[in-house]
C-alpha cells in the first residue's frame, strides 16, 4: 500500500496496545509514531505530512477530548479516530461531535480499524487538496492592481460597467479595459468563470444557498 508519507499518530497510554496496534498499521504499509500520552504528542515535533491521530479517550493527564480541544485552538487540523471503552462512549460522543472522524469502541476488529485509518488519511488527503485549490484561487486574486481588485468586487456581484465606472469614478471604456486584463491573471474567460471564482473563494453567496 502506498500511503505517500502519511503518518499515523498514535496515543494512548497502554504500551501492549500501541505496540501491537503499530505491527498492524506497519503491516498494512502505514508509518506510524507512538505517544504514551497527549503531552507526549504536544511535546513532539511535527511536520505537515498527511496523517491522522488514533486518541484514546481517557489517559492520565490530558484526556483525549482535552487534547482535541487544545490543537483544534493551534488550528491543528489532523483527522482524529477516536478510540474509547464501553465507559467512555459519552466523553467519545461529545469528541465526535467536537468534529472528530471517527469513534472506535476496544476491543476493536484489525479490519475496522485499518478501515478507520484509510479513511481519516483519506480525509486529511481531501482537506489539503481543497486548501491548496483555494489558495492557488487567492494567489491569483493576489495578481490584480488595487483598481482592477475594485472592478472584480463590483462586476462579481453584479454591476453593470457603467455601474462599476460611476462607483469608481472612471469611465465605462476604463473598467472594460480593466475587465479584458484581469481575466487572463484570473484564468476565467467569462463573467461565469469570474463569479465562479468568487463563490468558491466564499466572496459572494451562491444563488442556489437557501
Amino acid at each position: 500500500m502506498n500511503t505517500d508519507a502519511a503518518i499515523v499518530h498514535v496515543v494512548d497510554d497502554d504500551a501492549a496496545w500501541r505496540t501491537s496496534v503499530r505491527r498492524l498499521l506497519e503491516a498494512a504499509g502505514h508509518q506510524v509514531a507512538l505517544y504514551a500520552s497527549a503531552e507526549d504528542f504536544l511535546a513532539a515535533s511535527h511536520d505537515d505530512a498527511t496523517g491522522c491521530i488514533l486518541l484514546d479517550v481517557r489517559m492520565p493527564g490530558l484526556s483525549g477530548l482535552q487534547l482535541q480541544q487544545e490543537l483544534a485552538a493551534r488550528k491543528q487540523r489532523l483527522p482524529i479516530v477516536f478510540l474509547s471503552g464501553h465507559a467512555d462512549v459519552p466523553l467519545a460522543v461529545l469528541a465526535v461531535k467536537a468534529g472528530a472522524q471517527d469513534l472506535l469502541i476496544k476491543p476493536v476488529e484489525p479490519d475496522i480499524l485499518l478501515r478507520a485509518v484509510a479513511d481519516a488519511l483519506a480525509c486529511d488527503r481531501e482537506s489539503r487538496d481543497a486548501d491548496a485549490r483555494l489558495e492557488s484561487l487567492r494567489s491569483r486574486i493576489r495578481e490584480l492592481t488595487p483598481t482592477e481588485r475594485q472592478v472584480f468586487d463590483l462586476v462579481v456581484r453584479g454591476k453593470l460597467n457603467k455601474q462599476v465606472a460611476a462607483e469608481l469614478g472612471i469611465t465605462e471604456r476604463t473598467v472594460k479595459w480593466h475587465r479584458h486584463n484581469m481575466m487572463p491573471k484570473l484564468r476565467v474567460q467569462s463573467l461565469a468563470g469570474l463569479v465562479s471564482l468568487a463563490e468558491q473563494l466564499g466572496m459572494i453567496e451562491s444563488p442556489d444557498r437557501s
